[in-house]
């Protein structure tokens, strides 16, 4: 697919790099020329201009992209007034970051497709993680629920996917294992990414360095390191 970035700040310029490591075309678009010069090699395109100008707007590629992300964070007008600009030309699926409640309400009445909210999300996912003691990835489903994802510790290492059995034993689903593996992106640069394992095929075995994404309770996660630590 291809995204239009508009904001290419910490999140936006993440984000646009993600993205292009997932095998996406990425333009960029920044106020600020420092971030636009840190970022131009890693993406397809970058452009310094103000996108909360309806004339500069007009100069971007909007009708050959799939999406448009709005990732302006710091200048809330600005945020509201390119998305409103966007809405009147006519782009049919808009992303937008909201820093607070009266920025996620407007934008709410603006009829965006999707509303980002990076801070407030990553705040409850990392308050997750701290109580839970361990160098993990949560993501909050319900109030006792979450998908979580950590390297899987030694006591599974030779262990076939296919036998683990994490829910009789412990209460958790396996939805995925991955293993780190160097890779190429779409402008030549080595990075790492993560490789799906098969967790069906019956002779592929956990190794080292291998990570687990599992859906479950707290409790059941807390048991399970305790008795495989």
């Amino acid at each position: 697919m291809k995204y239009l970035v508009i904001g290419l700040g910490i999140y936006g310029a993440n984000l646009s790099v993600d993205l292009t490591d997932m095998g996406h075309e990425v333009v960029g678009v920044d106020v600020k020329g420092a971030s636009v010069e840190s970022i131009k090699d890693y993406i397809s395109a970058a452009y310094i201009l103000d996108a909360s100008d309806e004339q500069a707007l007009s100069v971007l590629p909007l009708k050959s992209v799939d999406v448009v992300i709005v990732a302006i964070g710091e200048n809330f007008g600005a945020s509201i007034k390119t998305v409103a600009l966007l809405k009147k030309i006519g782009v049919e699926h808009i992303y937008a970051r909201a820093t607070d409640s009266l920025h996620q309400s407007i934008l709410e009445g603006l009829n965006v497709e999707r509303i980002l909210t990076p801070e407030q999300r990553a705040a409850r996912d990392l308050a997750k993680e701290l109580e839970l003691g361990s160098s993990i990835e949560a993501l909050t489903v319900s109030s006792d629920s979450y998908v979580m994802k950590f390297e899987a510790t030694p006591y599974f290492t030779g262990m076939k996917y296919s036998e683990l059995d994490l829910t009789k034993r412990f209460g958790l689903t396996l939805i995925a294992a991955t293993r780190p593996v160097e890779a190429t992106n779409m402008l030549g640069m080595k990075h790492t990414v993560e490789q799906n394992i098969d967790i069906k095929s019956s002779d592929r075995e956990v190794i080292k360095g291998d990570y687990f994404t599992c859906y479950g309770t707290v409790g059941s996660f807390k048991k399970m390191m305790k008795e495989t630590l």
